[in-house]
């Protein structure tokens, strides 16, 4: 019997199965929605079954309600990740920890296990920035809209700028190209000026990390990025160990 990570976000839902020794293996994802779930696709299949599964969800209450419902079907024990002040050697910054949001801080838990410094990015919905010391300890971070986001709600005010396309360039020659550069533009100039920022606090320039669905199409306008797609579950997987839990 196997035991299973899961990341439920705002837009995608994804999975790992927590390895012997403590890795994870391949990432699955499944669209939103728990008919979908239930059914599975072509490429991923239905949800698996096992022995504990641990959940991490930022999606609304009834979505969360009805994964954890059909979890509680396929595992004998489902645990539900929360934020917590200290774990897993993170010191969070916020004096009510709960108001973290639980992928920020695991992401900042699998940060964690690189070790040093480091500048975290997440890009999904929203575009996330946290700033983690080598000594564990979190300094704050941003919250920003996603160039996706960006794009969706230009798009909402005004129907005539399409909601996706372009491609980037410094000094855009049409219409869909100076959408792609404005949006993804703005996000890097934050992730940008938070690494200046965060060289100042600590007297050094930490490696920048990125996660999130959003993140690819920023990396070749962020050279000195790594990209480690699975933090989140990365650092679920450390807060099931600290919470007594083996690895499977």
């Amino acid at each position: 019997m196997s035991d299973w990570l899961f990341d439920l976000g705002n837009s995608r839902f994804k999975a790992a199965r927590w390895e012997t020794g403590g890795g994870i293996g391949d990432v699955l994802a499944w669209p939103h929605g728990a008919d979908a779930l239930v059914a599975g696709d072509a490429s991923q299949g239905p949800l698996p079954r096992g022995r504990h599964a641990w959940l991490a969800s930022v999606a609304a209450p009834a979505l969360t309600a009805q994964v954890l419902a059909l979890l509680r079907e396929r595992f004998e024990q489902v645990h539900v990740a929360r934020t917590l002040a200290e774990c897993g050697g993170v010191r969070v910054a916020y004096a009510q920890p709960q108001r973290l949001g639980v992928d920020r801080f695991l992401a900042l838990l699998g940060a964690r296990t690189i070790g040093g410094d480091v500048l975290v990015a997440g890009v999904g919905t929203a575009l996330t920035i946290d700033l983690l010391g080598a000594d564990g300890r979190h300094h704050g971070g941003r919250i920003a809209a996603s160039p996706t986001l960006m794009r969706q709600a230009l798009h909402q005010r005004a129907v005539q700028l399409p909601a996706a396309g372009g491609v980037y360039a410094e000094f855009a020659d049409d219409t869909e190209a100076a959408l792609a550069s404005g949006c993804d533009g703005a996000a890097v100039a934050l992730v940008e000026r938070s690494l200046r920022e965060a060289a100042d606090r600590l007297g050094r320039v930490p490696p920048l990390v990125m996660h999130g669905g959003g993140a690819g199409p920023l990396l070749p306008l962020l050279p000195q990025a790594a990209l480690r797609p699975a933090l989140v579950l990365e650092g679920l997987a450390t807060w099931a160990r600290a919470h007594g839990a083996p690895a499977a």
